[in-house]
C-alpha cells in the first residue's frame, strides 16, 4: 500500500503520509468505521430520546385508567407539537396519584337508592350477584313446574 502511494505522490509532497490516507481504488476503513459508528449512534441517542419520552406514560400505568389516558395523551401532543409543556405536565400528572372520587360516589348513590325503596344497582367493581334460582341451583323451567305443581 505504501509503495502504490508512494509512487504517484507528488515531488512536493512529504514523504511519509499518515494512515487514514488511502491510496486511489482502496477501501477507506475510516469512513467506514465512522459510518457504522454514526449509525449507532444516532439509533442508540433516538432509542434514549423515545425511553425518556414514554417515561411519564409508564409512571401512570399502574394508576387510574383516566389518568393514564390524559398522560398518553399529553405525551403525544408533546412528541408531535414538540413542545415540551406538555411532557412536563404529564410528569407531573404521573407523579400526583389523584384520589378515586367515582367509587365513594357510586356507594352514596347506590345507598341512598337502597333507602328510597329502589333497586339498587349493582357495583361494577364488585363481584356479580346470583340470582336467588342460581343460588339454590334450579333452573327457571322448573321453578314454574314446580309453581305449577302447587297451583
Amino acid at each position: 500500500m505504501e509503495s502504490r502511494v508512494s509512487e504517484v505522490l507528488h515531488p512536493a509532497a512529504p514523504h511519509h503520509l499518515p494512515g487514514f490516507i488511502t491510496a486511489p481504488g482502496d477501501t477507506d476503513v475510516v469512513m467506514i468505521g465512522v459510518g457504522i459508528f454514526l449509525i449507532a449512534a444516532v439509533l442508540g441517542v433516538g432509542n434514549l430520546y423515545l425511553h425518556l419520552h414514554t417515561l411519564p406514560e409508564r409512571m401512570a400505568h399502574r394508576t387510574h385508567k383516566l389518568q393514564f389516558e390524559i398522560v398518553a395523551v399529553l405525551g403525544l401532543l408533546a412528541l408531535f407539537t414538540h413542545n415540551h409543556l406538555f411532557w412536563v405536565i404529564g410528569l407531573f400528572l404521573a407523579m400526583i396519584d389523584l384520589p378515586d372520587f367515582t367509587t365513594p360516589l357510586r356507594r352514596i348513590a347506590g345507598s341512598v337508592e337502597k333507602m328510597a325503596g329502589g333497586p339498587a344497582e349493582p357495583d361494577p367493581t364488585g363481584p356479580p350477584t346470583e340470582t336467588a334460582s342460581h343460588a339454590t341451583g334450579t333452573s327457571s323451567a322448573a321453578a314454574k313446574s314446580e309453581a305449577q305443581a302447587h297451583a
